[in-house]
């Protein structure tokens, strides 16, 4: 693909003629606009090579044709196009709205010719015309395709080639879904931001009102310099689901006339915050550095081989066990209870909000820092609409505990990967204090809870250690009458015990067993959460495994029922030192310095592996580069987390060249070495999060390049994964 011929020289065309010419300098590019000044400022400007004053003309030899003019002219542009283009050309769009485009070609070739790709760039700025082209103005934004079922998947190639040139990030979509979306999340906005700007200003004191308009309606209204022409196209052409898109917020905005007629502030808070949560869930849910509408397809992660070592200072997000249950129990105390270094990923997230549905006031995250406004151990209010936990199964399953003992009936629901995971295992021993809980005929999500069960308490022998599990008991026992104690078969993380007695709730622990009596109530508290091990044990490997690296993390949990990981690595031969521990909330805490060695293979002790469960993947990676065999034992808990990760390492690493064997309970692995290199290849992570890391790693030391499909999750545990990879020196890329 060498020639491109663009039709329609405004800031859309004219960015994208920038953009390759700053990318692919043996492209020639041929531009046509209405008005000779345009065609003859882009000649000027280096942004077309060639000039030509019709549609004919321009399309003549192109092998791609992009047609960028507003949606109001497409009809006739495309008229011409179809009649001159060559036989082999590919010809896409820029259009906001699809349906229209699709109507516009029916009635002209009867259906979508196998030749044309409609398009969507997810990018634009207020500014308008040829001087706003931008060269970068499509980086790390999306793009959205919508081929018809007629279309060539060569076109459809051809199309996301040239995108992906420009630095975009390409996915497909339907064109009734697309056209749905952006009129809520685009279209909508703009006509909004108009309509305001328009009603002030009418007002007989509007430049009053706009002299002293603060932050807020600049940034809300800056959108309403957009050119009008352009969106009184898109209003039109997008007709339907606009009107959808005003009746529904116009229905929103007369409930907030009435509340605040009413004086109803409760109802207004309540709308405010779950705004705000919506928003802040939209942050957690966008890869920074990269503008992402949605997750129409799961995230594609693309690492190069490293060059040279990982190095720096980091601190990676707070630990997500200790987040989940700052709020759980800071809601359940009485007072207010604020939390600093609160990891703001979808998982946490999706608790927060969960307490919300249940009447629970809670300011932020922002920054890390979130304030929780306790309503005590009796004060939950019935949700009034299912609990949605999206893909946290630590949220449904100690909230199966604290639930088991309201007064109110529940329903725990997920997304697609936690409908998978078990639940009996929770929902089984509750029973046994009395609670009624029903699953799904296999056990897994929704999960659904009966209220005003008279709960009372008992000891529990766990066949399985899981601090889940565990915490889920202690939880129920709060509201149980008596004592209820459980006992694990090996160590589990004890963050729960911590943090209730940090709350002032008395837990005794005799050897593996814990005990709570219920009755007593919990104290607000300030917590400091501290960095996740589980996060820090991917840079961890990294810098182990890749020479020439020296990495500090600061301020990483060191509990000690999760520094599995740590001995380990260790045990393996890696140099982590362990410098300025200390306890901050009741948690140890410590910075960690780590280099490059070279690792050997061990029999992992069995003592060890309730304490690393969630690192497995990323040990993994490590035992491949070490010298000899790793056995690992005793960790058949892995097949049942976000996917069977013990499958799921073993077919991708076999995919990369190396030598492991699964077992019911574990791998067998032959490292290759400190000489080892993964070969290239493509993997999947099935839409879990610690898969997609781990093998994220893997692709530091590979031969060529490792390609990740299924990372659309790592935003669950680690939202800034990619910006902090960047920032050591990851190569890695992100695309959908």
């Amino acid at each position: 693909m060498k020639k491109l011929a663009v039709i329609g020289l405004g800031l859309i065309g004219a960015s994208c003629c920038a953009a390759v010419k700053k990318r692919a300098r043996d492209w020639k590019i041929s531009g046509y606009s209405r008005t000779e000044v345009t065609r003859q400022q882009a000649l000027a400007r280096g942004l077309i090579d060639h000039s030509f004053d019709s549609v004919a003309d321009v399309v003549r030899g192109a092998d791609l044709i992009l047609i960028a003019v507003p949606m109001g002219q497409f009809l006739s542009v495309f008229r011409d196009v179809e009649s001159a283009r060559d036989p082999n050309s590919v010809v896409t769009d820029a259009g906001s709205t699809k349906g229209s485009v699709v109507r516009d070609i029916a009635s002209i070739c009867g259906s979508i010719p196998s030749w044309f790709v409609p398009g969507h760039p997810i990018a634009g700025s207020e500014q308008s015309g040829l001087d706003a082209a931008n060269p970068d103005l499509y980086v790390d934004h999306q793009v959205i395709l919508t081929p018809d079922i007629t279309t060539a998947p060569d076109a459809v190639r051809v199309v996301s080639s040239f995108w992906e040139l420009q630095g975009s990030v390409v996915s497909q979509m339907d064109v009734k879904c697309h056209d749905e979306v952006l009129a809520l999340t685009s279209h909508l906005p703009h006509i909004l931001a108009f309509n305001l700007v328009h009603a002030l200003s009418d007002d007989d004191q509007h430049m009053e009102i706009f002299r002293y308009a603060a932050g807020g309606f600049r940034d809300f209204t800056r959108i309403a310099a957009s050119e009008p022409e352009m969106w009184r196209d898109i209003s039109l052409a997008n007709q339907e689901e606009i009107l959808k898109g005003i009746d529904r917020f116009a229905g929103r905005l007369k409930q907030m006339r009435d509340a605040v007629a009413l004086g109803d502030g409760a109802w207004i808070l309540r709308s405010f915050q779950r705004a705000r949560a919506a928003r802040t869930l939209f942050s957690s849910l966008t890869d920074r550095g990269t503008h992402l509408v949605m997750h129409s397809h799961p995230s594609v992660f693309t690492i190069t081989k490293m060059r040279q070592g990982i190095k720096g200072e980091i601190r990676v997000p707070g630990d997500k066990s200790i987040s989940h249950r700052s709020i759980m129990l800071g809601a359940l105390a009485d007072g207010v209870t604020t939390i600093d270094g609160f990891l703001e990923g979808e998982d946490a997230i999706a608790t927060v909000q969960a307490f919300r549905d249940m009447g629970v006031q809670i300011d932020g995250p922002h920054e890390g820092r979130v304030t929780v406004h306790g309503v005590g151990r009796d004060g939950l209010k019935p949700p009034s609409t299912d609990l949605y936990l999206g893909n946290s199964g630590t949220s449904m399953r100690l909230l199966s505990g604290i639930l088991a003992g309201q007064s109110f009936a529940s329903k725990l629901t997920g997304d697609t990967s936690l409908s998978r995971r078990p639940m009996r295992r929770v929902s089984d021993p509750l029973t046994g204090l009395g609670a009624v809980i029903t699953t799904s005929s296999d056990g897994t999500p929704p999960v659904k809870i009966s209220g005003g069960q008279r709960l009372t308490g008992c000891h529990t022998d766990m066949q399985v250690a899981s601090a889940q599990v565990k915490s889920a008991l202690l939880l129920a026992g709060l509201y149980a009458e008596g004592e209820t104690s459980v006992t694990e078969p090996a160590p589990t993380r004890d963050h729960t015990e911590r943090m209730l007695q940090g709350f002032g709730y008395p837990v005794k622990r005799e050897g593996s067993t814990a005990s709570v009596i219920g009755g007593s109530r919990l104290t607000a508290c300030h917590i400091d959460v501290p960095s996740d091990i589980s996060s820090a044990a991917f840079f961890l490997v990294a810098a182990s495994i890749v020479p020439g690296s020296d990495l500090t993390l600061s301020h990483v949990g060191i509990n000690p029922t999760r520094v599995g990981v740590l001995e380990i690595l260790k045990l393996m031969g890696a140099d982590i030192e362990v410098a300025n521990a200390r306890e901050i909330g009741g948690e140890p805490v410590a910075d960690l310095r780590v280099r490059y060695a070279p690792l050997r293979g061990i029999d992992v002790p069995r003592a060890m592996v309730p304490l690393a469960i969630d690192e497995f993947p990323v040990l993994f990676i490590a035992a491949c580069c070490a010298a000899g065999e790793t056995l690992v034992t005793g960790a058949e808990e892995l097949r049942v987390k976000e996917s069977d990760r013990i499958q799921s390492m073993v077919d991708g690493l076999k995919a990369l060249g190396a030598s492991i064997e699964g077992t019911p309970d574990g791998a067998v692995i032959r490292g290759g070495g400190p000489q080892f290199r993964f070969e290239s290849g493509t993997v999947e992570a099935y839409e879990d999060h610690r898969i997609a890391m781990a093998f994220s790693v893997a692709g530091l030391l590979c031969q060529g390049r490792v390609v990740v499909n299924g990372c659309v999750n790592v935003a669950t545990s680690f939202p800034n994964f990619v910006g902090l990879a960047r920032a050591t020196g990851f190569p890695l890329t992100v695309s959908l």
